[in-house]
């Protein structure tokens, strides 16, 4: 049974914190059940509303969606971003777009916030994708993705073998918001959780919901668990198939609604028997507000979906209208470099001639032929990145994520109503 123990904590002066925080007395950790085999009863109201929302998630990997795969990587991108700017970094797409472009070419004027966003992002999608393929999670993976996340912070590998607590204080757990489990049950309970994982005994839905809930209580490191704790929605989603190309960006509603999320979790850690109805209900409050996230960020994803899609329709009309007013056939041939860059845009709104040849495999010529074209058509707008070398970019693609980013950050889901409520980039210039 989930339960609260009582513990003493005595500070010591060579801790060396200051007097003030030198605060010895009792505090409780929670020690949570344990997921695998847990017998949850999931309200029929809820089930059926995830039911709903798990229908209209599919839709955005369904057969004929247009441009899933320039949506995957913009929600990709968005949910990096999410991870920093939840620590308080939000630099703008187009910096973050360059920075990306810096991981193969040189490019100067990005910011060092723009870096650590972009790096974030390749190391949260190859970190998941090896999770989602694996043939089963293991404790080690989980480990492994939290390395790969503080890549330089020695300090903080591995499972914590020390008290950590959510709260004010750096120095004593008295008073915190929130105190995990004691450091020695952490491997039994994050073994319990990748069991819990690896099987299908909830829907997806409830399944991402629980294992998010259960790795931020059992608050296995001492530092980076919320950005593995937002990795591993995306892991169970994935895995499950609901998320084949579509990444949906629930961490970004998550804290946009930071005071549900927080009494959700509060709720999620009762003290009753596992099997009671009453256990059952206070997880229901977690699941529901998870859901109700989930469902916020598939209609944010179809919004940004159906944006895409006009730019699509928007591109081609300008350049019909290019290619007409040079002489030129109104379509170019689909197979041409200038069309295969058209439809490739949205997963890459920034290029150089060099990255053009190695994405669409042609010559150099070919490349800067297309990429000359649509800068002609008002489709691309050049930008110096080194001496002697140009990036191009689709400008109007940066500032749909920048849009769409910002509408996640209002509580209402629309700037115009509510603004942003949280550090984001700012708004599009017209």
């Amino acid at each position: 049974m989930a339960t609260w123990e009582g513990v003493h904590w005595e500070s010591r002066i060579e801790s060396g914190a200051p007097k003030s925080e030198q605060r010895s007395g009792l505090y409780r950790r929670y020690v949570p059940d344990l997921l695998d085999g847990v017998g949850l009863t999931v309200d029929g109201e809820l089930s059926r509303r995830v039911m709903k929302v798990e229908r209209n998630l599919l839709t955005l990997n369904g057969p004929g969606a247009e441009g899933l795969a320039g949506i995957a990587r913009f929600l990709l991108r968005s949910e990096a971003i999410a991870s920093s700017q939840i620590e308080g970094i939000a630099p703008s797409t187009q910096q973050v777009a360059l920075a990306e472009l810096g991981q193969s070419e040189s490019v100067r004027g990005v910011s060092e916030q723009a870096r650590l966003v972009a790096n974030n992002m390749t190391v949260v999608r190859e970190a998941t994708t090896a999770l989602v393929e694996a043939e089963s999670v293991s404790v080690d993976d989980i480990v492994g993705l939290h390395r790969s996340l503080l890549p330089d912070e020695l300090q903080h590998h591995g499972l914590r073998t020390v008290q950590n607590w959510i709260g004010t204080s750096s120095s004593t757990p008295v008073g915190a918001a929130f105190v995990p489990p004691d450091p020695g049950r952490v491997p039994e309970l994050m073994h319990d959780l990748v069991d819990y994982l690896n099987g299908a005994a909830h829907a997806p839905l409830i399944q991402a919901a629980m294992v998010h809930a259960q790795f931020e209580t059992i608050h296995p490191f001492t530092d980076g668990n919320g950005r593995v704790g937002r990795a591993l929605i995306h892991t169970v989603l994935a895995r499950r198939g609901l998320t084949d190309r579509a990444v949906l960006p629930v961490s970004l509603v998550l804290a946009t609604l930071r005071d549900r999320y927080l009494d959700g979790l509060t709720s999620f850690r009762h003290a009753r028997p596992a099997t009671s109805t009453e256990a059952s209900e206070a997880i229901g409050i977690w699941l529901a507000t998870f859901i109700d996230a989930a469902a916020i960020a598939v209609e944010q994803s179809k919004t940004l979906a159906a944006g895409i899609q006009e730019l699509r329709e928007s591109w081609t009309q300008r350049l019909t209208e290019h290619r007409a007013s040079v002489g030129l056939r109104p379509s170019p041939r689909a197979d041409s470099a200038v069309a295969r860059l058209l439809n490739h845009l949205p997963e890459a709104p920034v290029v150089t001639t060099t990255t053009l040849t190695k994405i669409l495999g042609v010559s150099a010529p070919a490349a800067g032929s297309a990429l000359d074209e649509l800068t002609r058509a008002g489709i691309l707008t050049g930008k110096a990145i080194e001496r002697g070398a140009k990036a191009y970019l689709a400008r109007e693609v940066l500032d749909l994520v920048t849009v769409s980013e910002r509408a996640l950050a209002s509580t209402q889901f629309d700037t115009r109503i509510s603004p942003p409520n949280r550090d984001v980039p700012a708004a599009p210039q017209d």
